[in-house]
């Protein structure tokens, strides 16, 4: 009996078509971890293709980490990541099934995908790569030791006297020897993790938050609790609650544009933050990957501590870049040397050449144009995305006024809430890649709740229309 369903007729290659159609049933465990497939001639005859056909197909799904394969054997499921740290909560099969690692694959590996409706970046039309060729033109006429030699571990020492110039600027005095570059955030927050966590120790996020932060401190071996993030920051109260019972390492958070409610901390939060922070004797980490979409001067915590008990990340992968990968961290001197070791140990250097080539941007001035280009963008699809997802029941659960995220409670039909998780693996039917409530928290509640992309909503108007449907038929 066939596994799956192939059309012949279907433009979608049938190679395409095995791959999605089996993702799709491990995904959701309706193939067991450690089953064996059909071997390659058994499912070339059931499903009527060839096995050359059959082979492109498995060996992609090995690629993709769905299958592993056994010389002589066959092919076998492989082991299927469940969702981080419910804590004792109980949570649908979907839920389970549209896991961090779910989300992080399909889109990284579903370029086909034509609605990215829930990812975390810009479209490709949306960034300046002329102004990036313009860096490489000048970067290029660097001495030949500048494009193949290793650069500095600290990093490239003139973009982090321009990065120390850009603190300044948002009221943060920091010394050169204070920022350390990173190939992006997620590097620069792994950095953190290693030297900080122990495993077993108690690491404080926000809830919601960008859902690849849980799998990472998990993968430290973190204990993750969860604070409640509301309007103006952190559920202090409960943080307080937790801090007199537990020592925690570190919370990470975010000052301007959280991930994926958009929200900022009020300084009356700020101060009762750092004031725990010193307190109780644990770091902040502030995440402001998004902060410079934010087209006011918005108060940062490391702003207000100086970089005393705040380590600050940021990137511009989200706002120039996300295959240059240049980060960086800004933070106690001490720290920086520390961090520096080990990251000298894990990855030598970064990439100069992709430093020289941000250095360039910020040197010429050109950021801060792009940046105003893009916020006023951002408006005007902001604005349409809100009217046109009202008339489909679906209202933003926070004012969205800065970045490019909606956070939204999805509307009730036939007198139940729609499932997110449920709604995400229909959509991957009609090319469309979702991003769900529950990947985004340690809680149950909040599977009715969705991130929507504007920037992907305003040039895909055909998505409202089949967004309509997926919910109609929930």
């Amino acid at each position: 009996m066939p596994l799956i369903s192939i059309n012949p007729q279907d433009t979608l290659p049938l190679v395409e078509q095995i791959v999605q159609g089996l993702a799709q049933l491990i995904d959701l465990q309706k193939i067991r971890t450690g089953s064996r497939l059909p071997s390659i001639r058994q499912f070339a005859l059931e499903h009527q293709v060839s096995r050359f056909t059959v082979v492109q197909a498995y060996d992609r799904l090995v690629a993709s980490g769905h299958l592993r394969s056994r010389k002589g054997s066959g092919f076998y499921v492989s082991q299927i990541a469940t969702n981080v740290i419910k804590q004792g909560a109980e949570v649908s099969e979907l839920d389970q099934a549209v896991d961090v690692l779910w989300v992080l694959k399909r889109y990284l590996h579903d370029e086909s995908k034509h609605f990215q409706l829930g990812c975390g970046w810009l479209p490709a039309d949306w960034l300046d790569a002329n102004m990036i060729r313009r860096a490489l033109r000048q970067v290029s006429r660097e001495p030949a030791s500048a494009l193949v030699q290793y650069g500095r571990g600290q990093g490239y020492l003139p973009l982090r006297y321009a990065l120390v110039q850009r603190l300044e600027e948002q009221g943060i005095n920091a010394s050169v020897e204070q920022v350390l570059t990173t190939n992006g955030v997620s590097h620069a927050l792994d950095l953190i993790g290693r030297y900080f966590i122990r495993r077993g120790d108690i690491v404080l996020v926000d809830d919601p938050a960008y859902f690849n932060l849980y799998g990472c401190l998990q993968a430290l071996g973190a204990k993750v609790i969860g604070i409640a993030r509301r309007r103006d920051g952190p559920n202090i109260e409960q943080m307080t609650k937790i801090l007199k019972q537990h020592k925690v390492t570190l919370f990470i958070t975010s000052s301007l544009l959280q991930n994926p409610t958009g929200l900022c901390i009020s300084p009356p939060i700020a101060f009762q933050l750092l004031s725990l922070a010193n307190q109780f004797n644990f770091l902040i980490v502030d995440d402001d990957i998004y902060g410079d979409f934010h087209s006011e001067k918005g108060q940062h915590l490391a702003m207000l501590d100086q970089l005393q008990r705040v380590i600050h990340v940021s990137s511009f992968s989200k706002t120039i870049s996300g295959s240059l990968r240049v980060g960086y961290i800004a933070c106690d001197k001490k720290i920086a040397a520390e961090l520096l070791n080990l990251k000298l140990l894990t990855c030598f250097t970064c990439s100069e050449l992709n430093e020289r080539i941000i250095y360039e941007i910020l040197k010429e001035g050109l950021y801060r144009k792009h940046l105003n280009r893009l916020r006023k963008k951002l408006d005007i699809a902001r604005d349409k995305t809100l009217q046109q997802l009202e008339t489909l029941g679906i209202y933003s659960a926070i004012e969205s006024t800065q970045g490019y995220f909606i956070w939204a409670k999805l509307p009730e039909h036939n007198g139940t809430t729609a499932n997110a998780a449920a709604i995400t693996t229909r959509a991957l039917q009609h090319d469309m890649m979702l991003a769900p409530g529950n990947t985004f928290s340690l809680s149950p509640g909040i599977s009715s709740y969705m991130r929507f992309n504007i920037a992907y909503f305003y040039q895909q108007p055909k998505a409202f229309e089949l967004l309509q449907q997926l919910l109609t038929s929930s």
